[in-house]
């Protein structure tokens, strides 16, 4: 017909090369995996107990990241680490509560449960 059909051959050096490749994929797994399980063993040491809040309890609010928010302050060295205490108004997530603010504190009255003691 003109034209000759290629006969299957096998490279040594290319199945030497695909397997190589498998060794180095099964290591790279090998290592992601540890990797992973040192990250998630560090994040638990790290992480607390979740505090529970209700409705009615008192809690005082962080200023860390409100700085120019709560009107009336003082200098910074005078200013106390938290203000309040504040009602817990509703609770919105596990993450997140609504406070009873007063109309001097200039802030959205949901704050993440980080935010508060």
């Amino acid at each position: 017909m003109g034209f000759e059909l290629r006969k299957k051959r096998r490279y040594q050096g290319a199945e030497k090369f695909v397997e190589r490749m498998k060794n180095v994929q099964e290591e790279a797994k090998a290592v992601l995996q540890k990797a992973q399980e040192d990250m998630k063993w560090y994040a638990d040491r790290e992480r607390g107990e979740i505090e529970e809040y209700r409705v009615g309890n008192l809690v005082l609010l962080s200023i860390k990241n409100l700085k120019y928010q709560i009107v009336g302050r003082c200098t910074d060295k005078f200013t106390k680490c938290f203000v309040g205490p504040y009602k817990v108004k509703a609770i919105i997530s596990s993450n997140a509560i609504e406070l009873d603010l007063p109309s001097t504190v200039r802030i959205h009255p949901v704050v993440n449960v980080s935010q508060v003691q």
